[in-house]
């Protein structure tokens, strides 16, 4: 019973992420290397999304891109 819209913003979301931003793209790429399916590690970001949105919005602050070596 999920709702549909929410579900697919948030994986159109994790696409860009993996793309775009440095911590989420390296993540992305050593699971995948690791062997997981490129689905479930998808997954995994959108859960890693869910849990920024929520902490910002609980300390409400803004999300810092952390620098990667």
């Amino acid at each position: 019973m999920a709702n549909k819209k929410l579900k697919k913003q948030l994986h159109m979301c994790a696409l860009s992420c993996v793309m775009h931003n440095p911590e989420m793209k390296i993540y992305y790429q050593r699971k995948v290397a690791e062997g997981k399916s490129k689905m479930l590690v998808l997954n995994n970001v959108r859960n890693k999304l869910v849990h920024i949105i929520c902490a910002c919005v609980r300390e409400n602050r803004h999300y810092q891109i952390r620098e990667v070596a």
